[in-house]
């Protein structure tokens, strides 16, 4: 093993970190190599820096004006050079300042620096190769993100486990989650928590979140190591009084030394900018030092170095000029609106349209989807026909239930939506 993945463990060996890496997490460092070197070299080389791979004029990345004049507000620096591999420091701080402020019970707790991530897949991928591996279990809802298959399963091989999403009351199953934890074996597990959910598009109630918390700490009282994921995908796109409102990592951040809270988040969904692909990894557990922090970080950014070397340098400076403008809060609360409208509207469409009909929906309050649970056939059946006979897109999922993202259809279409996608499955 490479000493510097030496020196890294050492100074985690007593924490929940520690037990809960994966052999490769285990390997891993960051290396002083080049983007070390060059950074070390970016402070101190007053005279020339010869250092990194890239092309300069006048002390200017070169570059194309064609391209340049596309994004005129920017300096070239902002535009064409690298990133840092941990992402720009000052949209980092900028991003931590938004997490506390959207999430207030969150002030005054001990959390790691955001690191830059490119989009939530990525940071999900990078916490799966340093936590997930051969014999690991992911506690998952049996409704969940296809994707935690392909990465977790299949370019990880560790095992998927899950539990029934709701209970016969048409709310969150914490006992169904509590069952799966008895069955956990090993003394460590990683939960992934997506709320608002897709594809349901629920999230828990107060009362939901609480129970949730406290049946995490219970478990971590017994000796199971828990590797707490906040997948906060859709983070923000609350519609009813009675939903928690802030991140369960604000909860989960300093609640037992035997957990570690990792909030994935970013600007894909919360910002609007789907293509900029920056995502965030924030991490937090009960008595974690800097030292151990800044320890965790540097495995964290040799997995970004070994995969894509740095994220985007353009679409991190576009973000944080647009965090910093005046208009940005107003401007996200106008977005939200629209959606919240949009949401009302399904509502009322399905109330009326759902009794008697093959299609009773899921329970949902927040995010972008609905799902319907299917009493035909087949829901991939189904979709084609909307598909191919209709023109109307969705998703089929286990043949079993029909997603419908209605943060994609304008509000004057919806009613025409959901008449035609009922009027077909009967």
């Amino acid at each position: 093993m490479n000493t510097l993945a030496v020196e890294l463990n050492k100074t985690l060996e007593e924490t929940v970190i520690f037990r809960l890496l994966s052999d490769f997490g285990k390997r891993f460092y960051f290396p002083k190599g080049i983007v070390s070197q060059s950074a070390e070299a970016k402070k101190y080389a007053t005279r020339f820096n010869a250092t990194i791979g890239m092309a300069t004029l006048g002390g200017k990345p070169m570059h194309l004006n064609s391209l340049k004049e596309l994004i005129p507000g920017l300096p070239p620096e902002q535009i064409f050079s690298y990133a840092p591999t941990p992402g720009n420091p000052q949209l980092r701080e900028l991003w931590l300042d938004e997490m506390i402020r959207k999430n207030p019970s969150l002030a005054g707790q001990d959390t790691s620096l955001p690191l830059v991530v490119s989009g939530l897949t990525h940071g999900i991928s990078v916490l799966a190769d340093l936590f997930a591996g051969p014999g690991d279990c992911v506690l998952i809802p049996d409704m969940f993100w296809g994707n935690y298959s392909l990465i977790f399963e299949q370019r990880n091989r560790a095992s998927i486990s899950t539990f029934p999403f709701f209970n016969p009351q048409a709310g969150l199953n914490i006992e169904g989650l509590k069952d799966a934890l008895n069955r956990v074996t090993g003394g460590k597990v990683i939960i992934m928590l997506n709320f608002p959910n897709n594809p349901t598009g629920y999230s828990p109630t107060e009362w939901e979140a609480r129970a949730l918390i406290q049946l995490l700490k219970e478990q971590a009282q017994k000796g199971l190591n828990i590797l707490c994921v906040a997948d906060d995908a859709y983070f923000g796109l609350f519609y009813e009084k009675e939903t928690h409102k802030e991140s369960l990592f604000a909860s989960l951040a300093s609640l037992h030394e035997n957990i570690l809270a990792v909030k994935v988040d970013g600007a894909t969904k919360e910002e609007l900018v789907w293509g900029f692909r920056v995502g965030f990894l924030t991490f937090a557990s009960l008595n974690i030092k800097t030292g151990e922090y800044d320890a965790l970080d540097r495995k964290v950014m040799g997995a970004v170095r070994a995969s894509i070397s740095n994220s985007n340098n353009l679409t991190q400076n576009l973000l944080l000029r647009a965090m910093q403008s005046p208009d940005y809060r107003e401007e996200k609360k106008a977005a939200l609106a629209i959606l919240k409208e949009r949401y009302f509207k399904v509502k009322e469409i399905i109330a009326r349209l759902s009794p008697g009909s093959k299609l009773e929906p899921l329970p949902f309050n927040s995010g972008y989807f609905m799902t319907f649970s299917f009493g035909g056939s087949s829901t991939e059946k189904l979709r084609k026909k909307l598909l191919m006979e209709q023109g109307i897109g969705t998703i089929s999922i286990q043949d079993r239930y029909l997603r419908v993202a209605y943060s994609s259809v304008d509000l004057h279409h919806l009613e025409e939506l959901f008449e035609i996608i009922f009027k077909t499955a009967e």
